[in-house]
């Protein structure tokens, strides 16, 4: 039995982003995935216009004029049906959205409805998106592009996690499942550079490691050691982007006392090394 395919967003962009518009009746391309599929990024709509649907999850989600939708890393989805609709498709790397915005996004994971954008904001996001994909199809070569690209993403970013940030409903139940994937992944976050052991996290949950791995797979369809390593290397991405550490000082940094084998395991899952990985994001 063939596994539901993860598609990477490195295999297609090697700055962490992809932007594109569509537009009624847009075509798939003939490399683009028709079937159900899950990615191990971050995927942003905006629809200007019209209206078109998209199953996540088994669920039908309706998307009309003037909404913000996310598809998270790792939920199964059918490419969006557009007949009708026209805006913005953005995939972002995990790496690239802010730990407190992803709280926003993630803890939706129940709530995860279209958000319906005001004037102001439907402008707002229009004039950023229309700008940063001018500049996301500049030459990467030129001085400061991809810096410019990046506060541009953080900014369109920052605007749906404040839209999302005002959706909550106090009270309302969630499954067990749910609630344990949650309550995981706010640990990961806090003792990955500490903890890698799916046993060690569920102890802290009070959980057996089965129990656990089983909501997890319920909640999210991937297990607790996929979601680990997910987060070790998103970690590790982080500090070869964004700090002056070299490859051994990461290694430790993240509980590695083998720079080397952290390296293979980093390899592995990104197919560059790190130093590879640190030159293309820094170039």
């Amino acid at each position: 039995m063939k596994d539901i395919p993860v598609h990477l967003l490195k295999e297609r962009a090697s700055s962490g982003l992809e932007i594109n518009r569509f537009f009624k009746g847009d075509k798939p391309k003939a490399d683009e995935p028709l079937g159900a599929h899950r990615d191990d990024h971050y995927i942003f709509f905006v629809i200007e216009g019209g209206w078109g649907s998209l199953m996540v999850d088994f669920n039908e989600i309706v998307i009309q004029e003037s909404c913000l939708y996310y598809v998270l890393p790792g939920q199964v989805h059918h490419r969006i049906q557009n007949e009708g609709a026209y805006g913005w498709f953005i995939a972002v790397d995990t790496m690239l959205i802010p730990p407190d915005y992803r709280n926003v996004f993630e803890n939706q994971l129940l709530l995860q409805q279209p958000y319906t954008l005001n004037d102001v904001q439907k402008r707002q996001c229009e004039s950023l998106l229309n700008l940063l994909f001018e500049r996301y199809r500049e030459d990467e070569q030129a001085v400061f592009n991809l810096s410019v690209v990046h506060s541009l993403l953080q900014s369109f970013l920052g605007i749906a996690a404040g839209c999302f940030s005002q959706t909550g409903k106090p009270g309302m139940l969630m499954s067990r499942p749910v609630q344990l994937a949650q309550d995981f992944k706010k640990l990961l976050v806090e003792h990955v550079r500490t903890i890698k052991s799916p046993s060690a996290y569920a102890a802290k949950l009070n959980v057996s490691e089965t129990y656990l791995n089983e909501a997890l797979k319920k909640a999210t369809g991937l297990s607790v050691s996929y979601w680990i390593q997910q987060e070790v290397i998103l970690e590790a991405k982080r500090l070869l982007y964004y700090s002056q550490l070299n490859v051994k000082e990461i290694a430790h940094a993240l509980g590695y006392e083998d720079h080397a084998y952290f390296s293979r395991l980093f390899k592995k899952a990104e197919g560059v090394t790190p130093l590879a990985f640190k030159a293309d994001y820094r170039k």
